[in-house]
């Protein structure tokens, strides 16, 4: 089990650095990773945004033994950088409703996770 939770650690720091990096510094990491295509702030701000949760949920999971708290933190965590992309490119197009809408979906993912939390111990 300790294996298992340490590649879990190391891809999960992985995945939260690199999602930094993208969420942080869109342009930069499209230059040096992502240089296909066109440029767009938004999506390289969505990539980082899902890498953060999925490195987020690694990480947990390393640390609570509680699989539906894991995926709800994970899950929330994910949604939070989500939803602030979405209010930061607001002008970069969308629905004027998306950050309300994705802000509202990370508070109730986050309250439910910090809900389990309480919960479980």
């Amino acid at each position: 089990m300790k294996l298992e939770k340490a590649v879990a650690g190391l891809v999960g720091l992985f995945f939260v650095a690199f999602g930094f990096w993208s969420f942080i510094k869109p342009s930069s990491f499209y230059a040096q990773i992502a240089g296909f295509g066109s440029y767009n702030r938004h999506f390289l701000h969505d990539i980082g945004a899902f890498q953060i949760g999925i490195g987020a949920t690694l990480l947990l999971a390393a640390l609570w033994n509680d699989a539906l708290g894991v995926a709800l933190a994970g899950a929330g965590l994910g949604s939070v950088f989500h939803a602030v992309a979405h209010w930061w490119d607001r002008h970069l197009g969308g629905r004027a409703s998306d950050p309300y809408v994705l802000t509202a979906l990370a508070a109730v993912l986050v309250a439910a996770a910090l809900a389990r939390r309480r919960s479980t111990g």
